[in-house]
């Protein structure tokens, strides 16, 4: 997500909308990612994720209430509307669409389509959706791993918890900060390599392919969410893993 795009932005409507402001849109973006990890949807959570002060998110956290998308209990935890919930399932399905189409079809690489995609997102007419939409097809998951229907998604654990051993196949990188793409890339670990953990031991974890061994720290680990055999007990990824961005947090 991005900061700084000043007051007009926020009253800027995109074309095609599912409903809400650009600005609006993006909140319920993140706080879909937020609820889709299985991190708590809470205005301290957002503010870290946005890279954006307390005020700001507090601000259209009131306005996300006030037009029926969220709501926010006795101890100030937010919860989806059922209309807040169903739109913010619009917006993340179409992002992960428009990302597995610009990598299929378009050919861009896989580390730098997240960003490409929240240009477009957002100005797509509804016949260019609709081209999209057919021409991905079948795809069921975005490049990064995660499920564009997004009820579909497979559990998972961290990479992190896997011991060496352990045959694993990775099934989604949770954050999608670009530079942090552009190091498991270069690691070598994408969606759907298949391997057994070579080493772990609580630094850096490597698995074993049959082309190659690739290494990330164990920090970098815990945002890659995989299916492993023996595998480690269900643990949600720690929240200050998940949000690794130099400049902006991936979701």
């Amino acid at each position: 997500m991005r900061s700084g795009r000043g007051p007009a932005a926020d009253t800027i409507r995109a074309v095609n909308s599912p409903g809400g402001t650009v600005a609006e849109q993006e909140y319920l973006e993140m706080l879909f990612w937020l609820f889709e990890a299985g991190l708590p949807m809470t205005g301290a959570n957002l503010a870290r994720a946005m890279q954006l002060s307390a005020p700001t998110v507090h601000e259209m956290l009131g306005r996300l209430e006030r037009d029926g998308y969220i709501a926010r209990n006795a101890e100030r935890m937010i919860e989806f509307t059922p209309a807040g919930r169903r739109h913010a399932e619009q917006i993340v399905s179409r992002h992960r669409m428009i990302e597995r189409f610009l990598t299929d079809v378009v050919g861009v690489p896989w580390d730098d389509v997240h960003e490409e995609a929240e240009q477009l997102e957002h100005a797509m007419t509804p016949r260019f959706e609709a081209y999209v939409r057919t021409t991905v097809g079948d795809a069921k998951t975005c490049p990064h791993g995660h499920p564009i229907r997004v009820g579909e998604r497979i559990d998972g654990v961290p990479l992190a918890d896997c011991a060496p051993g352990a045959r694993v196949t990775i099934l989604r990188l949770e954050n999608e900060a670009e530079d942090l793409l552009h190091y498991l890339k270069a690691a070598g670990i994408e969606p759907g390599l298949e391997g057994e953990v070579a080493s772990n031991d609580g630094e850096t974890v490597a698995v074993r392919s049959d082309s190659a061994v690739a290494s990330v720290t164990a920090s970098v680990a815990e945002t890659v969410s995989v299916i492993a055999d023996p595998s480690p007990p269900p643990r949600t990824a720690l929240p200050e893993q998940l949000v690794l961005g130099r400049e902006r947090y991936g979701r």
